[in-house]
């Protein structure tokens, strides 16, 4: 934190540098320097909140090192050594907890009654499935994509043969799996999670506009 001279000052004083990443009243801030740095300012952070009325919710602020990684906004952020060379790199992907959370809305929409047709459960899962892959398009996870999708896959193939009790698999792939082996019904598909592109999200930093953008220069 701190304007860009102040905190290279402080870099060529081989002091601690800070920077907030927020999104509304969730915040992560990172620290180069050393764990004793990072709780000082844990506790300056929570005499700052205390003077406005809030607080650091002790469930969800930690200390943790960037090797060991944390969740923040529904994914998990960390770093680790490419595959294939020695260097680290920081990654973000969809975190245990969102991966869970996707599964649980998919199994509840394919546990209802089998009275509705397959093309009504299909709208309703696409609809969940794109919102959800969207949001995580910027982050490195097409691996979590490709087990959603066969995740999903299964739940509506076990719910095709609940409906259909009495047909056997060849019925059912003729009449629903036809087309690539993807659930169909009266031009409703199921969405594939693996045809989501993955694009890099780029850090703006200080080019987001906000009150404070171009203090240092109207400073100078």
């Amino acid at each position: 934190m701190g304007t860009r001279s102040q905190r290279a000052t402080r870099r060529k004083h081989k002091e601690a540098t800070y920077r907030l990443i927020r999104y509304a009243d969730d915040f992560v801030v990172m620290v180069h320097g050393t764990k004793e740095h990072t709780e000082a300012l844990r506790a300056e952070v929570a005499v700052v909140l205390s003077q406005v009325g809030l607080r650091l919710s002790p469930e969800k602020t930690m200390t943790v090192h960037i090797d060991e990684g944390f969740d923040f906004l529904g994914f998990r952020i960390q770093r680790q050594t490419k595959r294939g060379s020695n260097k680290a790199y920081v990654y973000t992907w969809p975190s245990k907890k969102s991966l869970s959370s996707i599964k649980a809305k998919v199994k509840a929409i394919t546990k209802q009654g089998t009275n509705n047709p397959l093309s009504s459960l299909l709208r309703q899962i696409n609809g969940v499935l794109r919102g959800w892959t969207n949001y995580f398009r910027h982050g490195v996870s097409k691996d979590s994509f490709a087990y959603l999708h066969q995740y999903t896959w299964l739940r509506v193939v076990h719910w095709l043969r609940r409906k259909y009790r009495r047909a056997n698999w060849g019925w059912l792939r003729r009449h629903y799996l036809a087309n690539a082996w993807m659930p169909e019904q009266d031009g409703e598909v199921l969405f594939d999670c693996r045809s989501v592109q993955v694009t890099r999200y780029r850090y703006r930093g200080a080019a987001i506009p906000s009150p404070w953008a171009g203090i240092e220069e109207k400073a100078s």
